[in-house]
């Protein structure tokens, strides 16, 4: 069966439909669909530059850039439903490093992927700008390894200025 052929079989419900956006924080709209490639490690990455948020005590607005790569086992994240997922976080409260750990432990548990990591490149409030960073490695493999290697590297984003 030919790769296009076996997406169309799947059991995808959001994409070429009308959109309805959740109005809170709602991980069940995450879709995933077979990775064609399983056996070959190789990275995805997801650029998300209009996310937001409110902060918890104040109920202001929190806006950021979420940037999630990981490289995929078995099942892989549908992009639109990736987008409604990110958009339901719009009228929660959290914390910014809270949200990108949500959003990591939930796309752990959607797609079970080899390797995950997510940053947050929140935008100044008061005058500081947070960029918290979130990783993940299947357990009892080189993917932990590696988790845990990335993360005592991890390097600070460049300020811009």
């Amino acid at each position: 069966m030919h790769n296009s052929d076996t997406r169309k079989s799947e059991d995808l419900k959001l994409l070429g439909r009308q959109t309805e956006y959740a109005t809170d924080y709602d991980p069940s709209v995450l879709e995933t669909f077979t990775n064609q490639h399983p056996d070959n490690d190789y990275w995805v990455q997801f650029n998300c530059p209009e996310f937001t948020t409110l902060c918890p005590i104040t109920g202001q607005p929190d806006f950021a850039e979420i940037c999630i790569m990981y490289i995929p086992g078995e099942r892989m994240v549908e992009s639109k439903s990736l987008k409604l997922y990110l958009f339901s976080f719009r009228n929660h409260g959290d914390f910014h490093e809270d949200c990108v750990n949500t959003i990591m432990k939930d796309l752990v548990k959607l797609m079970d992927p080899k390797y995950i990591e997510v940053t947050g490149l929140f935008t100044p409030r008061g005058g500081i700008s947070i960029y918290p960073y979130a990783n993940y490695g299947r357990p009892g493999t080189d993917y932990e390894q590696m988790a845990r290697q990335r993360l005592m590297n991890h390097q600070a984003i460049p300020i811009k200025h």
